[in-house]
């Protein structure tokens, strides 16, 4: 059985004493209890790795919380769980190096998960590998909205799943992949860090990137009158999405009734 392990050493303790306290933002600490919750779940094979980046890249997480996750938002943007070249790097969701470095202008120290593949090394922001969905995701708030500061006034980027699972050869395993009692233990936990987050953000509209993300936010949120839409997943193995991914969503918003007007 495979325990997520944070990295627990001195230096993250210290690190630790430097973040903003959780009472100061709530989504802080509901990133906080999200994780203590789901470190105590084992994962059997063909789960060989699982890595916690809200523990071992706290510090860029919870920075990432504190400048941007302030309420309220139009819409809360909402991914599976973190790729092994974004969020897994910067514990910002699809939070491709360059893209955490210059965009949004984040930096902090990054740690290391205990128990680490040694093909999917974290290497926090010297990391040299790009994530795809990350910089088409990102690129295109970039692009449309010009600053960080005028794309997070309307929104807000989660993902529902914390943990990044990889088979022993470092292949990555999507969180729906996994066996329904694994499931049902780690989505209990995922889905209230979601009505949590989405009752601090308080969007008008929760939009799910990928049909997983958007299923999921339907069963937690239901009964709450939040209503939940869809756009395309960015990811570079959907042939969709390697046709001009921002058009895409940037129409499929609008048929949700979130209107942008691209910069000139």
């Amino acid at each position: 059985m495979n325990r997520v392990i944070s990295d627990q050493d001195g230096t993250n303790h210290q690190r630790d004493e430097n973040v903003k306290r959780p009472e100061e933002n709530s989504l802080i600490a509901i990133s906080r209890a999200l994780s203590r919750r789901v470190g105590k779940l084992s994962f059997a094979e063909p789960v060989a790795f699982v890595y916690s980046p809200l523990d071992y890249a706290r510090e860029l997480h919870e920075e990432y919380l504190t400048r941007f996750g302030q309420p309220s938002k139009e819409v809360l943007l909402l991914g599976m769980n973190p790729g092994p070249f974004g969020m897994a790097q910067t514990g910002v969701p699809f939070g491709d190096v360059t893209i955490v470095r210059d965009f949004l202008g984040l930096s902090g120290a990054v740690g290391r998960p205990a128990h680490e593949h040694p093909k999917r090394r974290v290497e926090g922001l010297a990391c040299a590998r790009n994530e795809v969905s990350g910089t088409r995701l990102w690129g295109w708030a970039r692009d449309d909205f010009g600053t960080a500061a005028a794309f997070f006034a309307r929104f807000f980027v989660a993902n529902y799943c914390p943990l990044v699972f990889m088979e022993a050869s470092a292949r990555n395993l999507t969180p729906d992949k996994l066996p329904l009692r694994e499931q049902q233990a780690l989505f209990a936990a995922c889905d209230d860090a979601l009505r949590g987050t989405a009752a601090f953000l308080r969007p008008r509209l929760v939009v799910g990137i990928g049909a997983f993300a958007a299923l999921r936010a339907r069963l937690a949120l239901d009964g709450t009158g939040l209503p939940v839409g869809t756009i395309l997943h960015p990811s570079p193995a959907s042939p969709l999405a390697n046709r001009g991914w921002a058009a895409q969503a940037r129409r499929q918003l609008a048929d949700l009734g979130i209107e942008i007007s691209p910069r000139l």
